[in-house]
């Protein structure tokens, strides 16, 4: 029942702003060219749901969960490797700071001149997009454990693994979970961004460079509410997964 109510609010905030959207495209008017009407984007998803399709699964399925998948876990893995031990983390940290602030514009072009066209240089963008992130709260999750927990497991003769899978992991899961929330998106803009430059056949930003092209405003936005609906459920999916994991933390009970 809690959740129906948080559902409620936004969903009619939500219906009221399509509204008031339709209602000033119809009366003000607002070129279509500009702003196309909801009922324009409406009819587009229709019309072209096969090709939408096609471009949710060349940028979503083949491009931003591989991506995702990759950069997470190897963000993750070198979390680990910098808790080991210690002279990694000092090492890598600035440097994954710096490939961090890489702007995106100017590292897709070379993604593609390195891995060609297709969507393997879109890959490679949302695995850059996504390492650092999972890096920097991995690290500091791995460290939320408090002193005396970690003082009791060294009392009981633990070792670094066992510490790490008793104590330390479950303890970082929150931070893990933000890193995968924050990474979910970052993964959509990232192979949108992308393939701008990486795609020539299909996928969301593709069909949007072509949609501005040829003055296509209502497939323009009618990919950006795909790629909307898209993000939002993969971010649901994982506030979901959350919930399930990390029901001790403080923040959900009553």
């Amino acid at each position: 029942m809690t959740f129906l109510r948080s559902l409620i609010a936004p969903a009619l905030l939500g219906f009221a702003l399509l509204l008031a959207w339709e209602a000033a495209c119809r009366f003000i008017p607002i070129p279509a060219v500009l702003l196309p009407a909801p009922s324009q984007i409406g009819e587009r998803l229709g019309g072209q749901a096969s090709l939408l399709f096609l471009d949710f699964i060349k940028t979503v399925i083949q491009a931003a969960i591989p991506g995702w998948i990759i950069g997470c876990a190897s963000g993750l893995a070198v979390a680990l490797l910098c808790d080991r031990f210690d002279f990694l983390r000092r090492g890598l940290l600035p440097l994954g700071n710096f490939f961090s602030v890489l702007p995106l514009v100017g590292v897709a072009p070379i993604m593609v001149m390195w891995f060609g066209v297709d969507v393997a240089p879109n890959i490679a963008v949302v695995v850059i997009m996504t390492f650092f992130p999972m890096l920097v709260n991995a690290i500091a999750g791995l460290d939320a454990a408090s002193h005396m927990e970690r003082d009791l497991m060294r009392s009981y003769g633990a070792s670094w693994w066992q510490s790490l899978v008793a104590l330390r992991l479950p303890a970082a899961m929150p931070f893990l979970f933000n890193a995968l929330k924050i990474n979910s998106t970052l993964a959509m803009i990232g192979a949108i961004v992308a393939e701008f430059f990486g795609t020539r056949v299909a996928g969301m930003g593709f069909r949007m460079q072509t949609g501005f092209g040829s003055m296509s405003l209502d497939l323009v936005w009618a990919e950006i509410a795909v790629a909307a609906l898209a993000g939002s459920l993969f971010y649901a999916l994982l506030v979901l997964a959350e919930r399930s994991v990390t029901f001790w933390h403080p923040s959900y009970r009553a």
